[in-house]
């Protein structure tokens, strides 16, 4: 398979997994968030796809000191903003009731979009086990580099 049609096959597999996650928050929030019709929900997931990869970044970048002191907890925050965000461009369509629930959806969507990645083989987790390897030795005996003043 050419690169092309790799890249192709990863964007609609990670949409297919978006828009099943969506539909999951969307079940279990039954009339908190809500869609029309099929096509509305495909939208929603297709935006909130598109929003995650270029503005999720750069509220990222802005939130980091809240991140690091959160332990990236306030991820879920942004993520729930950009859910909150798509209910409100896609009105009547696709909507959120407010942003508590958008905040829950966010979560949701979240853990399945996980657990469907690593199923899928979307995702790579890795787990190193053994002990890291030992720095190389100076031929001096010494641990590293002395410098003298």
């Amino acid at each position: 398979m050419n690169p092309q049609t790799q890249k192709s096959v990863r964007f609609l597999q990670s949409w297919i997994i978006n828009t099943a996650a969506v539909l999951v928050a969307t079940a279990i929030l039954h009339g908190h968030i809500k869609y029309d019709t099929l096509q509305n929900l495909l939208v929603a997931s297709l935006l909130l796809g598109i929003l995650n990869a270029f503005v999720r970044p750069i509220l990222l970048l802005i939130a980091l000191p809240l991140l690091i002191f959160t332990l990236g907890l306030f991820t879920l925050v942004i993520n729930a903003l950009l859910l909150y965000f798509v209910g409100q461009l896609l009105q009547p369509g696709f909507q959120v009731d407010s942003f508590r629930h958008a905040f829950l959806g966010a979560l949701i969507i979240s853990v399945i979009s996980v657990s469907l990645n690593l199923l899928t083989g979307n995702a790579r987790v890795t787990v190193q086990r053994g002990r890291p390897p030992e720095p190389p030795k100076n031929s001096g005996g010494g641990n590293g580099p002395v410098i003298d003043v």
